[in-house]
């Protein structure tokens, strides 16, 4: 049995930790002296939560130290993505590269630099609950579901908790303080799951400046 804590099974956060991965090609691209793309955005993610690269650190022990083909865990490492290591290096060799480049960082933070997210797993990761929102509220089945935004929006409130909310608000602030333009607002709603258009006569940056408010209000009025 997993002496680590966490949601689903054994190994939750080294699953996140290699989707990071899955969305760069299956592949480790990582070399002792640096991270390749995959870690650097696993990297710029867990910056703001040092506990999670130490829970990445803590699983990939258990996971190195038990084996990769132990029957112990075959149910665990079937959930986990299917990452090809590079010429000259088994999986494991990859995994104690990544671990020891998680241990640096932890040993010396780094901030990291205010950028969009490259792909969409980061962003996803980046902005979860603004994700939930748009992709599980905005998607291509909209208009057989609701008949205006504001109604997609009351839905999302008569469920979210307080947590969700507030996260929701400053998942949009950052957002629109990352983007310089307008375009570029539009590209990340998309990746975050939007597939519909604000609402007509609206742009997307000030209806994302709407929602804030009614989900604030909302909150405060509890």
């Amino acid at each position: 049995m997993s002496s680590f804590p966490g949601p689903g099974f054994r190994f939750y956060e080294v699953q996140d930790l290699l989707a990071a991965y899955a969305a760069h090609d299956y592949t480790f691209a990582d070399s002792p002296e640096a991270p390749g793309p995959a870690l650097s955005a696993y990297l710029r993610i867990v910056s703001k939560d040092p506990q999670r690269a130490a829970t990445a650190v803590q699983q990939l022990d258990d996971l190195l130290h038990t084996g990769l083909h132990s029957p112990e865990i075959s149910d665990d490492v079937a959930l986990l993505p299917k990452i090809e290591p590079v010429s000259g290096r088994s999986v494991e060799d990859c995994l104690r590269i990544i671990r020891d480049h998680l241990v640096q960082r932890i040993g010396h933070p780094a901030s990291e630099a205010q950028l969009l997210p490259q792909n969409g797993w980061e962003y996803r990761e980046r902005f979860p609950e603004l994700s939930q929102f748009l992709g599980g509220y905005f998607h291509q089945d909209f208009f057989d579901e609701y008949t205006s935004h504001g109604e997609a929006v009351d839905d999302y409130l008569a469920g979210a908790s307080e947590t969700d909310r507030n996260q929701l608000v400053r998942d949009i602030a950052e957002l629109c303080a990352l983007t310089a333009t307008d375009r570029d607002l539009k590209e990340a709603i998309s990746i975050l799951g939007m597939e519909v258009s604000p609402p007509t006569g609206v742009g997307v940056r000030q209806w994302l400046a709407d929602v804030s408010g009614i989900v604030s209000r909302h909150t405060g009025g509890q």
